[in-house]
């Protein structure tokens, strides 16, 4: 039997290619409402981060989250973000070592 190909995605900030399960999703929806998208699966444009906050500060700096959801995206929103991704940041990393457990 033919191995699955894992969907492979980009991180905006540090531009190294992963699995898609191992990075986190911020989408546009067609609201214009900018969030974290954990399950992969909300409709809209998404971007890719890997799950470090180093990460996130360095997509931030360089504003590559309006680059890659094609929206002006407020300081605002960013610094909501920014305290959504630490809170999520956990939730993530224990959700990756569940998965790897069960493989």
């Amino acid at each position: 039997m033919k191995p699955r190909k894992v969907p492979l995605r980009k991180c905006i900030a540090c531009q190294r290619m992963m699995p898609k399960k191992e990075l986190i999703r911020v989408v546009r929806t067609p609201e214009a409402n900018v969030l974290i998208d954990l399950t992969g699966k909300k409709a809209g444009r998404g971007a890719y981060l890997c799950g470090q906050v180093d990460c996130f500060r360095l997509a931030k700096k360089s504003r590559a989250f309006d680059r890659a959801l094609k929206a002006q995206v407020e300081p605002v929103i960013y610094d909501q973000l920014e305290q959504d991704f630490i809170a999520v940041e956990d939730e993530f990393i224990a959700s990756k070592e569940r998965a790897e457990d069960d493989e």
